[in-house]
């Protein structure tokens, strides 16, 4: 009879493990991919702040910003400057700026992969 529970025993035991192997494995994929969508729109995110910050100082100061760090001081607007190199251009005052977001080299961005 011991011979008999041992074996149940035993393949309880490699069965639980495969399980939660399976399950560790899966959760793990979901993290992984989790991560590399927030880190894929963290530079769209960027992007659409920055703008609706411009759309607002043209609101109340009737002209689009001078530059991305006018944004900063009056606006709150906060660039990781070791993840994103933002160029903002703006031909007018009156006339929506072009904003672009790179990932930089050597940031979380330009080399994650998951």
């Amino acid at each position: 009879m011991k011979k008999k529970w041992d074996k149940r025993f035993l393949a309880g035991c490699v069965i639980s493990v495969a399980v939660f192997g399976v399950i560790m494995g899966l959760f793990m994929n979901g993290v992984f991919s989790f991560l590399g969508r927030a880190k894929s729109e963290g530079s769209d995110t960027l992007v659409k702040a920055i703008r609706q910050a411009s759309v607002q100082c043209y609101a109340i100061e009737g002209r689009y910003p001078p530059s991305v760090e006018y944004l900063e001081e009056n606006y709150g607007i906060q660039i990781d400057r070791e993840r994103y190199n933002v160029f903002y251009s703006g031909f007018a005052s009156n006339i929506m700026p072009d904003i672009t977001v790179i990932p930089a080299e050597g940031g979380d961005d330009s080399d994650w992969q998951p």
